[in-house]
């Protein structure tokens, strides 16, 4: 295909685009970047006028049409929910007298997990994609385009494209062929074996815990969430992200990719999580309580979502941002990655020069938490 025929254009939304057409560029392996998800987003109104986060999806059409290649993409008015945190670099660009909103963020909406962000028919598209975002950003006086929590697989595409990369340190878990929590167990040191075992038995204690996926999901089950949710968001954010809307959608939309998981005292739900399935991964979203149980925290968001992983054979847990406590439950840190292009040529080369020392910074971190990790050693 010759490139006369190729069409790089900026949409409303990713609901201007069929569920068919786009679902068959993001693949089965990612929830986050999936019809249902961001217009999910959209529809709730948690993405859209007055969230600071414009849908902005660029997309590549044939002479037909026809849907080769897409970013979720949004014209931001702030830096919040992007787990990435650049407030540095708006705050050294406004002192220079530079404008750094808005920028163009090509991500999955407050969510901290990778994926692919470059949605491809053909790789050879993505040098014509990236050329796209970063003439959005021209023509319309955005400071600089960000794409965050990348697929490693893809960057090699940014860095042929000129981004700038930049590297952060999540906590996962693996699965090495376990064939129970037990397992696990095993392959931890005798202390820290015992500590589990005691986390696990003070939070559970008089509790019952249970899972539901696809239709078992009710409104009813969502409203007890939503309380969680909001107590979360409250003290980590100041307001939520997601409306309640959001919730009911995702459910109906993409229900048998969910898994909630709920302690109750009785008939009462007291606290949950909320995770979404990836062909190999579980990916632990929300997580939220009305009462404080000592312990309940690491329960449904690490130690369920362990035991979920291997009934369902899934390689890994990815269990948000940050969270240093995850690492003496089992959880390994990796590193994560964004790309970044920067309009100004000045701010560009001294962003270039920070990321070169921030990174070597993050290499010697993960070489000490590796040696931290709770597994036998030798």
């Amino acid at each position: 295909m010759s490139d006369a025929a190729l069409t790089v254009r900026i949409a409303p939304s990713v609901g201007a685009f069929g569920r068919a057409a786009w679902n068959a560029l993001g693949g089965n392996d990612n929830p986050f970047v999936s019809h249902e998800f961001l217009t999910a987003m959209e529809d709730s109104g948690s993405v859209g006028p007055g969230t600071g986060w414009e849908p902005a999806p660029i997309a590549i059409t044939d002479d037909s049409g026809r849907l080769l290649a897409a970013l979720p993409a949004y014209a931001k008015g702030h830096s919040q929910g992007e787990y990435v945190f650049d407030h540095s670099w708006a705050d050294a660009w406004h002192r220079a007298g530079g404008r750094y909103y808005p920028k163009l963020q090509i991500a999955a909406p407050f969510t901290p997990a990778t994926g692919p962000r470059l949605l491809l028919s053909d790789p050879a598209l993505a040098p014509h994609l990236l050329k796209g975002a970063e003439a959005v950003c021209l023509q319309n006086g955005l400071s600089s385009a960000h794409a965050t929590f990348i697929d490693p697989a893809q960057l090699p595409l940014f860095e042929a494209g000129g981004w700038l990369l930049r590297a952060d340190i999540q906590f996962h878990w693996f699965n090495r062929g376990y064939a129970s929590f037990e397992d696990f167990l095993g392959a931890l040191s005798s202390r820290k074996r015992k500590d589990l075992r005691k986390e696990r038995a003070a939070a559970v204690g008089g509790l019952t815990i249970r899972h539901l996926t696809g239709s078992d999901i009710t409104e009813a089950h969502w409203d007890a969430f939503w309380e969680f949710y909001q107590d979360t968001g409250s003290r980590k954010w100041g307001r939520p992200y997601l409306t309640r809307e959001a919730f009911s959608l995702l459910g109906a939309r993409m229900g048998e990719r969910i898994v909630l998981i709920l302690a109750y005292d009785g008939t009462e739900p007291i606290a949950g999580a909320l995770n979404f399935l990836g062909r190999d991964a579980l990916y632990g979203r929300y997580w939220g309580c009305t009462r404080q149980v000592r312990f309940l925290h690491f329960e449904l968001c690490y130690y369920q979502a362990i035991e979920l992983a291997i009934a369902r054979g899934l390689k890994r847990v990815e269990a948000g941002a940050q969270g240093g406590h995850k690492l003496a439950r089992g959880y390994e840190p990796v590193r994560t990655w964004s790309a970044h292009w920067i309009a100004d040529p000045g701010f560009r080369a001294a962003v270039a020069d920070f990321l070169e020392r921030e990174r070597a910074g993050v290499a010697s971190d993960q070489l000490t938490l590796d040696a931290r990790t709770p597994f036998r050693k030798g």
